[in-house]
């Protein structure tokens, strides 16, 4: 990799952590000011969905816009005017005006984040992207273990507003380094068969057998691993009595196993076996939590949740770069803003349902079925394609 691509590679790698970092390093005070402001636990989910809703409900606009003005300048607008939604959060008076901002905030998010995917490639270059990815990934690992404990001590310490400034702060830089870019993604002439639409998002990752049933199964597997967000608090602190502490080092193994696996694992997986890697990741981060849920001390527990931290960042990667290797350059915006959105879908409804659950048959049980059910599910699929499918994959679709 020459040089302006390492730069530009950093560059992106940096803006994905920074708004990670910033991102929830507000997320926290934010939704402590409005529980104070209102009292109100609907107030507080209010806010959650205005924040990570957009990424579902925009998905379709963003992609579109992602691939139809050029990246580097869309990037910088949009970073530019989560900018000014932030700043503006302070001059806000009611409930209405938190949520609205947050949800412009939000809607930023959406269409960022395929800008940033579809940059990568050409940044990178094609023969680099998994390494890349994986950089990306860890770089978000980052962000979102440090912005938490970050907004935490904000919040501790009674600085809603220098929350509000380093996330403002966040997307200052990503529109500083967005802006001195030497990597254009200028618009593609629409391909035989691609109307433009925001659905050709959706239809090209359909249209791949083997793309369609590992991202349908990565997926539907993280409506179940998402469970484990609600399990693992009460697992920690009520079944094995390790207490607040020992979360934090519960999550810390996850979080660095994810790096690992993430810098130093996925890189190493041949190209031809990305689907097949990518359900093995699946079933290894599923057999991490179920290996967990039977654990009596939290030294045994550490052991299945590095695991499956490893397999959650080889998975990640894994299935980015599947994208980009299998989804035309001129459809990689709407390809990856529908796989956002899904994604984030699947983890809303399964946070939802996991409170719930926990409560019903226990954190033990919630934990093991978080894990016991995407094991299944990614058996199955590995089954299926390695049975069925005899397409060579790194073959890129045709639009």
């Amino acid at each position: 990799m020459n040089v302006l691509r390492i730069r530009d590679v950093r560059l992106i790698v940096g803006a994905v952590g920074l708004s990670a970092l910033g991102d929830l390093a507000l997320g926290i005070p934010l939704a402590l000011e409005i529980r104070d402001r209102t009292g109100s636990a609907f107030a507080v989910a209010a806010f959650f969905l205005c924040l990570f809703g957009p990424i579902v409900v925009c998905a379709g606009p963003a992609g579109r816009l992602a691939d139809r003005v050029e990246n580097r300048r869309l990037l910088v607008a949009v970073s530019l005017v989560q900018l000014a939604a932030t700043l503006a959060l302070l001059a806000a008076g009611s409930t209405g005006a938190l949520l609205a901002l947050t949800a412009v905030i939000g809607a930023g998010v959406a269409v960022a984040a395929p800008c940033e995917f579809a940059l990568l490639p050409l940044a990178a270059g094609e023969e680099h992207v998994q390494q890349a990815n994986g950089h990306v990934e860890s770089a978000r690992y980052l962000g979102m273990t440090t912005g938490p404990i970050l907004g935490g001590v904000l919040a501790g310490a009674g600085l809603f507003d220098v929350a509000v400034l380093v996330n403002a702060a966040s997307f200052g830089a990503v529109a500083l380094a967005a802006l001195v870019l030497h990597t254009r993604r200028v618009p593609q002439p629409r391909a035989a068969g691609d109307s433009g639409r925001a659905r050709e998002g959706v239809r090209i990752l359909l249209a791949d057998r083997t793309v369609a049933v590992v991202l349908a199964t990565a997926i539907a597997a993280l409506a179940f691993f998402s469970i484990s967000m609600s399990a693992e608090l009460f697992f920690v602190v009520d079944t094995l009595h390790a207490g607040d502490a020992g979360y934090g080092i519960l999550l810390g193994a996850w979080t660095a196993g994810m790096v690992v696996g993430a810098t130093l694992v996925a890189r190493r997986v041949a190209p031809e076996q990305l689907a097949f890697a990518a359900l093995l990741a699946v079933a290894g981060q599923g057999a991490g939590l179920l290996g967990t849920s039977p654990a009596t001390t939290l030294a045994a527990a550490l052991a299945g949740m590095a695991l499956g931290g490893v397999a959650h960042g080889v998975k990640n990667v894994l299935l980015r770069t599947l994208i980009h290797r299998r989804v035309p350059d001129a459809l990689r915006g709407r390809a990856f803003a529908s796989y956002n959105a899904a994604r984030n879908a699947a983890e809303l409804l399964a946070i939802a349902a996991g409170g719930v659950l926990v409560g019903v048959i226990g954190a033990r049980a919630a934990l093991a079925l978080s894990g016991a059910v995407p094991l299944a599910l990614a058996i199955v699929a590995g089954v299926l394609t390695t049975t069925t499918t005899r397409r060579s994959i790194d073959a890129p679709l045709q639009g």
